[in-house]
C-alpha cells in the first residue's frame, strides 16, 4: 500500500466551487499551496451533480503545476457522498492527491471514506492508498472525538477546522466567522485551535485553519491566519485570490528565521561528526545549540524548503 505525503505545503488553501468552470480555469494560474474543487457547501443541491463531471474534466485536463489537489465532498449525512467519491476518483483518480471529508463526527465517518476509496482504486487498477484524507471538524462531537479521528486512517494528512458550522453548532453569539465573539474577552477560538493540533501533532499531521469570510477585509484575515500561524498551524484557507499571497506570506517563516534554522542544523550537524569533536551541544555564535535547537530548527527549516525559499547566509565552522 502506497504512502500517503503528509507535507504537502499547505500555507494556502484555495477554494474553487466545483459548479464554476470559470472559476475552475482560473484557480489553476494561481499561486495557491493547494486549491480544493468544491462539491459541498459551494455547490447548490440541483448543480451537484454536474459540478462532479466539471471536477474530473478540471482535474484530468488542467494544468495544476505543483499545487496539492483536492476535492471536497459532501458529508455522510447526505446521500450526494457516495457517488461524489465514485464519480470523481473514477474519473480523476490519478489527478487527484486527496478527498476532502467535511463535518466529521467519529473515525468511523473516516474508515468508511478509506474503505471506499480502497475499493475504488482496486477496481479501477490505481495505486493502493495513494489518495490522502483531510478531515474537517465543524462541531462539538467532531471536536471531542478529534483524537480518535486523527488516527482513523494511514490515509488521513491532516486536520481542517471549520469555523462557520462550529460556531452555530456550540451556539457562539458571532455572526462574523473567525472573529471574536463579543462579550468574551479572551480568544474564544483558542482551546478549539489547540485541541485540533495536539490531535494533529500527536499523529504527525498537518493543522490548516478554516476560512475568514469577510473577504473584502485584509488586516482581518491577516490577524486571524496570524494567530493560527503562531500556534503551529500549516496553512489557512483562501476564499478569494487576494488572501492567497496574505496565507504564503504568513505561514511561511521570515527570511531571517529561515537562515538561522538552516545554519543551526549545519552547525549541529559538524559538532557532533568527528571534524566537529563529536560533541553534544556547540555555540552558534552567541547561541548554544543542542538537539532540542536541531528539532526545532528543522521545523522552520522545513517550512522554508517547502516555500521554496533560498538560503542567503552559509555555515563557516570555527576556526581552531
Amino acid at each position: 500500500m502506497t504512502t500517503v505525503n503528509r507535507l504537502r505545503p499547505r500555507r494556502s488553501c484555495l477554494a474553487v466551487p466545483g459548479s464554476n468552470p470559470r472559476f475552475l480555469e482560473k484557480a489553476q494560474g494561481l499561486p495557491a499551496d493547494q486549491v480544493f474543487l468544491d462539491l459541498e457547501d459551494a455547490c447548490a443541491p440541483l448543480v451537484k451533480e454536474s459540478a462532479r463531471h466539471n471536477i474530473v474534466d478540471a482535474l484530468n485536463n488542467g494544468d495544476w503545476g505543483n499545487k496539492t489537489k483536492v476535492v471536497r465532498v459532501n458529508d455522510w449525512t447526505t446521500h450526494w457522498t457516495y457517488r461524489d467519491v465514485i464519480t470523481v476518483v473514477e474519473g480523476a483518480g490519478p489527478n487527484l492527491d486527496c478527498i476532502m471529508l467535511p463535518k466529521v463526527q467519529d473515525a468511523e465517518q473516516v474508515k468508511a471514506l478509506d474503505l471506499l476509496l480502497t475499493q475504488i482504486e482496486k477496481t479501477m487498477g490505481f495505486e493502493v492508498g495513494k489518495i490522502g484524507i483531510e478531515a474537517q471538524i465543524e462541531n462539538a462531537k467532531g471536536l471531542i472525538n478529534v483524537d480518535s479521528i486523527a488516527t482513523a486512517s494511514p490515509r488521513l494528512e491532516t486536520i481542517i477546522f471549520g469555523p462557520a458550522d462550529f460556531m452555530a453548532s456550540i451556539n457562539m453569539k458571532s455572526l462574523v466567522v473567525g472573529e471574536q465573539p463579543p462579550g468574551y474577552d479572551a480568544d474564544a477560538y483558542h482551546y478549539i485551535l489547540m485541541r485540533i493540533l495536539m490531535a494533529a501533532r500527536a499523529n504527525d499531521l498537518q493543522a490548516i485553519d478554516g476560512p475568514y469570510l469577510q473577504i473584502r477585509n485584509a488586516d482581518g484575515y491577516k490577524a486571524v491566519a496570524r494567530r493560527a500561524a503562531a500556534l503551529g498551524f500549516d496553512g489557512k484557507w483562501v476564499l478569494h485570490p487576494d488572501q492567497v499571497a496574505a496565507a504564503n506570506e504568513i505561514f511561511s517563516p521570515s527570511q531571517e528565521d529561515y537562515d538561522h534554522a538552516e545554519l543551526i542544523l549545519d552547525a549541529y550537524d559538524w559538532c557532533t561528526s568527528e571534524a566537529g569533536g563529536a560533541k553534544g551541544s556547540a555555540m552558534l555564535g552567541d547561541e548554544m545549540i543542542d538537539e532540542a535547537s536541531r528539532k526545532m530548527a528543522l521545523v522552520i527549516a522545513g517550512k522554508g524548503r517547502a516555500a521554496g525559499m533560498e538560503r542567503t547566509s552559509k555555515f563557516e565552522p570555527p576556526q581552531a
